[in-house]
């Protein structure tokens, strides 16, 4: 499976982004999430949507009531539409697959990985 995420930029603090996940497999045969990484930290957890045909989403505590994760399996792509964005949202953002049912906020558990798009807040 090849992931490619795209849609980041340039934003002004308290505007919105959406991010779009696009993989060349079917996206309703894994989970996809949404992971972070900042200058000098580590990656971290942003959200994540099942694979289940009833669909289950996790999000991390800083983003939750801000960002949304939703699919559309027929374009097999996953979005990550960021509103209110804050200059602490500032990161490479990744998303990846897993084969696990359910949900997952463990980066050990994606197996593919796209290449990141930059989003940048502006105070």
């Amino acid at each position: 499976v090849q992931l490619q995420a795209y849609g980041g930029g340039l934003v002004q603090a308290g505007g919105s982004l959406k991010l779009s996940c696009a993989a060349s497999g079917r996206t309703s045969s894994y989970a996809t999430g949404w992971f972070r990484q900042a200058p000098g930290k580590e990656r971290e957890f942003v959200a994540t949507i099942s694979r289940n045909t009833i669909t289950t989403t996790a999000y991390a505590d800083s983003v939750k009531g801000r960002f949304i994760i939703s699919r559309d399996n027929a374009k097999n792509t996953v979005y990550l539409q960021m509103n209110s964005l804050g200059p602490e949202d500032t990161a490479v953002y990744y998303c990846a697959v897993t084969t696990l049912y359910g949900v997952s906020r463990l980066a050990t558990d994606y197996i593919y990985w796209g290449q990141g798009t930059l989003v940048i807040v502006s105070s």
